[in-house]
């Protein structure tokens, strides 16, 4: 049973053959954003609708309307109600499901998050449903509305985004035929705006001088909206920081001190709405390191590096994270504690590309990238590698001398990532998504697996070209 359960998985991509959806017989170049409220405990969940907004004009693909990359833990879909045919659907993750896996929630409390989803403007009645993954991945509905965009009583005519400054970084035509980014700043007040654009800059400077975004930068549209906040820098809780910011950011997310989320999702897709957007960038204007990023909702970067020689690292996480919210990948790294119980469940196949529970040894999701004749799983040398691993976890990473102690331990670990007889090989390497047993990674070393700058691996890279696919066209 769990195997087909596994082939199913790997087959949707390929067996999603509907029609294509006629977009201007269904859909007004407009953009439909449904806001809801999520709301549950681990094991739990209600979802509640909140308002219905119209927005500026569309900006994704009128012609891949249909989902067919099969990845996130929750799925949108759109039915005209007069034909019952599925118009548009989405995969995408929330705060929310991260959440219901922490020590928190696993106690009983009850947590109510704001989400949305977005889509085309329909022309007629919609019913909209909001299904999730359950163990066997297989999506089950848990939400259905119905939308009249005909109903102002139903519909508010337009967001009203505040006044702030839209600039171009990246200009390469269609809104339907390219990906659109939105890089917004939090934190930075109105004094911090010139430094805002150079940060935006730099940053884009950075995603694209990565491949596979290098190779495929025609394919993006990249606008920075400055987003002014009443104060600089964002809360810090753990060293009783507060401030007051354009969409309410924060470190210590799940009690991660490094983890930058925010819950204020309505103050943020009311100022993204300024520029049309498939993805969002937020940065972070303060110099604690840290980010965030969740399949199809946004990132978080922190921008200012404070310590002399280590400024690559804040470029390493703008990218790292994109590669959750753009290409659905999951961490590869097990070394760094969260806040997370349980986040992936044994004997549960993951939804990402890139790691697996390896329940169908010696078959994986990544096997058609597989180096003919590699073990499986492959032996990487993760013995020394969890031994200087377990020493650096005993470290201060907030303290002053923290990089100096770190220094000869991270050299060690890098070459055990860096073996030359591996490099670049495709496996099955025991170690990711923050388990360090029983969980494996494609590749020895990746963007998404090591603190450094490398590239991503052949698996991933896959995926992130998978997406830029799907929305340029």
């Amino acid at each position: 049973m769990r195997l087909r359960h596994f082939l199913l998985l790997m087959c949707i991509p390929l067996l999603s053959t509907q029609a294509q959806v006629d977009f201007n017989r269904f859909f007004y170049d407009k953009t439909m954003r449904v806001d809801y409220h999520h709301i549950g405990t681990k094991g739990e969940e209600r979802i509640t609708l909140d308002k219905v907004f119209q927005e500026g004009p569309w900006p994704g693909s009128t012609v891949n309307l249909i989902d067919t990359l099969n990845l996130g833990m929750f799925l949108v879909r759109v039915f005209d109600v007069q034909s019952g045919m599925l118009l548009y659907s989405r995969g995408y993750s929330t705060v929310f499901n991260e959440w219901q896996t922490t020590a928190e929630a696993g106690s009983g409390v009850w947590k109510t998050f704001h989400e949305s989803v977005r889509f085309p403007f329909p022309r007629r009645t919609v019913q909209v449903t909001i299904s999730r993954r359950d163990d066997h991945l297989i999506f089950r509905e848990k939400f259905s509305t119905v939308i009249d965009p005909n109903d102002p009583t139903q519909v508010i005519a337009e967001t009203q985004f505040p006044p702030f400054e839209v600039i171009d970084l990246m200009d390469n035509g269609d809104i339907h035929k390219n990906v659109d980014i939105v890089i917004i700043g939090d934190g930075y007040a109105a004094e911090d705006m010139e430094k805002f654009k150079k940060d935006a800059k730099h940053f884009n400077d950075v995603m694209f001088d990565t491949e596979p975004f290098k190779e495929r930068a025609k394919d993006f549209n990249v606008r920075a909206v400055c987003a002014v906040s009443p104060q600089s820098g964002i809360d810090v809780p753990d060293r009783n920081v507060w401030k007051n910011t354009a969409i309410g950011s924060m470190y210590n997310t799940f009690g991660s001190p490094r983890y930058v989320l925010t819950e204020s999702n309505r103050e943020l897709r009311d100022i993204a709405a300024a520029a049309p957007y498939d993805f969002i960038c937020i940065l972070i204007n303060d110099s604690r390191y840290g980010g965030g990023g969740i399949y199809q909702l946004y990132t978080t970067t922190y921008v200012n590096e404070t310590h002399e020689g280590q400024e690559w690292q804040r470029d390493y996480v703008y990218v790292h994270e994109f590669g959750h919210s753009f290409g659905g990948l999951g961490d590869e790294y097990y070394s760094s504690s969260t806040g997370y119980d349980e986040f992936y469940p044994e004997g549960v196949e993951p939804w990402e590309p890139n790691v697996t529970r390896l329940l169908h040894a010696p078959h994986v999701k990544w096997e058609a990238y597989l180096t003919p004749g590699i073990d499986m799983p492959t032996d990487w040398g993760k013995a020394e590698y969890d031994k200087i691993r377990a020493e650096l976890g005993t470290m201060d990473r907030l303290a002053d001398d923290y990089y100096e102690k770190r220094a000869p331990l991270f050299t060690r670990m890098r070459e055990i990532s860096q073996n030359k007889e591996l490099l670049g090989k495709v496996g099955a390497f025991e170690g990711a998504g923050y388990v360090s047993e029983g969980m494996y990674r494609p590749s020895l070393d990746c963007r998404m697996f090591s603190l450094s700058l490398t590239d991503f691996c052949p698996v991933c890279r896959a995926a992130i070209e998978r997406q830029i696919d799907f929305y340029a066209n």
